[in-house]
């Protein structure tokens, strides 16, 4: 009850925008979670987005995948537009379990002192671009633009700050300087950058596709491009702290149904396309176009490995915009349950418990 109160308390402080900063720098370095024990839970709250980058979570739930693995505990899914706001939900007691990006989870680590959350699978890597009217040809003409991101210390706002840092234009926390960042959701930008309201926008898939296609715009940066051999964490599963512990069993079997539903994504892509777009017109109302839904699945590579590596650069990254303080993630990665199912070692880039700590170096580095 204190832990949940805790909880409770800290989600008053978190901003919808996603920009309150950790009021500590320093903590105690987080513990390894037991996961072994605790009883099944009755019911399993859990987060995704409905977005091509979110094809593991999108998949996994329309093609009965958690289901099956899940057994006699129910499972509920609720969506999101961002990360930020599921952290919100996650702090509040309202979800167990979200598939989110690495910066959201980095702020819900840092913000709860180490707390809140555990990273225990990955989902995605790639799937996400800088699209930008024609107009626009390099990153020297960026200068006045105004650039949208789905929310506020998400992962595409970072990454977009930290590119515009990199390229020399400086951005304040609330998104005004050289370069106008604005948080608005996804379809809002579509249909801003249509109207000629926003000059580009630093988005996940669909929706870089759909600003291509729909918006008739171009891409500036294909984030892949950004990173060695072309891969980094776009998405990854996430779950509470308080019900990992508890519920370990609950924990792995969703940890099962996620790696399952990555297995059947890569086995047969064309028939996952087809179960993710019915998903979308269910969950937005709309389907995908076939060409816009071919040229989003072409930039994802669904993936078991969470690329912790790539989370910990993303992080500094994160702690250079001010947006969240900076802070020892040591402790942020439960994999335990992902190797087990797996059967072989994941690489935590050493941020996982100490206890917890693999004692093989090797890394994760195919789809499963």
């Amino acid at each position: 009850m204190i832990r949940r109160a805790f909880l409770l308390a800290l989600s008053a402080l978190v901003l919808t925008a996603g920009c309150a900063t950790s009021s500590s720098s320093s903590r105690d370095v987080a513990t390894a979670v037991p996961t072994t024990g605790g009883t099944p839970a009755a019911e399993l709250r859990l987060g995704y987005f409905p977005n091509v980058t979110h094809a593991t979570a999108v998949y996994g739930d329309a093609a009965g995948v958690f289901a099956a693995e899940l057994g006699s505990t129910r499972l509920t899914t609720q969506t999101f537009n961002a990360g930020p706001s599921a952290v919100e939900a996650l702090f509040a007691g309202s979800l167990d379990a979200t598939y989110i990006g690495p910066n959201p989870a980095v702020n819900a680590f840092v913000k709860s002192q180490g707390e809140a959350v555990r990273i225990i699978a990955g989902a995605t890597s790639g799937g996400a671009s800088l699209v930008v009217r024609p107009g626009i040809t390099g990153v020297e003409d960026l200068r006045g633009a105004r650039i949208a991101t789905p929310q506020t210390g998400g992962t595409q706002d970072i990454a977009l700050r930290h590119y515009l840092d990199e390229n020399g234009y400086a951005v304040d926390e609330t998104g005004s300087g050289d370069v106008t960042v604005l948080a608005q959701e996804n379809p809002v930008t579509l249909a801003a950058f249509q109207a000629g309201d926003v000059d580009g926008a630093w988005v996940p898939e669909p929706w870089a596709s759909r600003l291509v296609v729909e918006g008739g715009g171009r891409v500036l940066v294909d984030e892949r491009d950004l990173w060695p051999g072309g891969d980094f964490v776009t998405t990854h599963l996430v779950v509470r702290t308080d019900y990992l512990r508890e519920h370990p069993a609950t924990v792995r079997a969703l940890v099962a149904g996620s790696v399952e539903a990555n297995r059947q994504i890569n086995a047969d892509r064309a028939t996952a396309k087809k179960v993710v777009n019915a998903a979308l017109d269910r969950l937005t109302g709309k389907p995908l176009e076939p060409r816009i839904l071919d040229r989003a699945f072409a930039q994802i590579r669904s993936t078991d490995d969470p690329f912790a590596t790539s989370l910990a650069t993303s992080a500094q990254h994160a702690f250079a915009t001010g947006l969240v303080k900076k802070s020892d993630l040591t402790g942020i990665y439960e994999l335990g349950l992902l190797r087990e199912v797996l059967g072989r070692d994941v690489d935590d880039a050493r941020l996982g418990a100490p206890s917890a700590q693999p004692t093989s170096t090797t890394t994760a580095t195919g789809a499963q």
